[in-house]
């Protein structure tokens, strides 16, 4: 799940996007303090909004920010007073991290497309088709995880790309909105030593 709260710009409101809507109409009902937010086409929950914040906790952070497990279980007494029958998770786990390109083959329908397959952890591959120029393997860089929030507001969610799975993206210094950032096209090139699967940290993994 992913959580962001801005104040100032949204008002005293933290929006929980719990599914990737494809584009599907949608469709809201609200009890007291909390909206639920659904497909028209299968009442699938794709995010929460939980309103007048402030009255449960304070957040002092802007855009995408990461909860505590108590401020978590406040969320769920909220949903369940106000007749809910749902639970948020709390997941911890870092969205972006260093990855390292094992495979790479041509998309078979794409000019400019590869498919990669891409460790992120130790014990976790993923493919992701990209169009990076610079893409080859061996190459470690910055991989957007699903359940990430781009710099811009754009989330990742698993999808495909002509036909092809891909479940994250291997990110440009650009659009991690990286100080003194090249603009043109191409992931970030991280060292050699850099380790698979280490968070992704700013001042660690980019020097303009």
């Amino acid at each position: 799940m992913i959580f962001t709260y801005n104040k100032e710009h949204v008002g005293d409101v933290l929006m929980v996007i719990a599914a990737d809507d494809q584009g599907a109409k949608l469709a809201a009902e609200r009890k007291g303090n909390v909206a639920r937010v659904y497909r028209e086409d299968n009442v699938q929950t794709v995010a929460w909004n939980i309103f007048e914040l402030s009255d449960l906790f304070e957040i002092t952070e802007r855009g995408q920010v990461q909860l505590t497990d108590e401020q978590v279980a406040i969320l769920n007494q909220e949903l369940t007073k106000e007749g809910f029958q749902a639970e948020l998770v709390n997941d911890r786990v870092p969205k972006f991290v260093v990855g390292e390109i094992l495979e790479m083959v041509a998309h078979p329908d794409s000019d400019h497309l590869n498919i990669c397959q891409v460790q992120v952890a130790a014990d976790q591959t993923v493919q992701i088709v990209a169009g990076a120029p610079n893409a080859r393997v061996g190459l470690k860089t910055i991989v957007a995880l699903s359940g990430a929030m781009m710099p811009k507001g754009n989330l990742i969610f698993p999808g495909e790309l002509r036909g092809e799975k891909s479940f994250g993206m291997m990110c440009s210094p650009r659009e991690l909105q990286l100080p003194n950032a090249p603009q043109k096209r191409g992931v970030i090139e991280l060292s050699e030593d850099q380790v698979v699967g280490t968070p992704f940290d700013p001042a660690k993994h980019w020097t303009a």
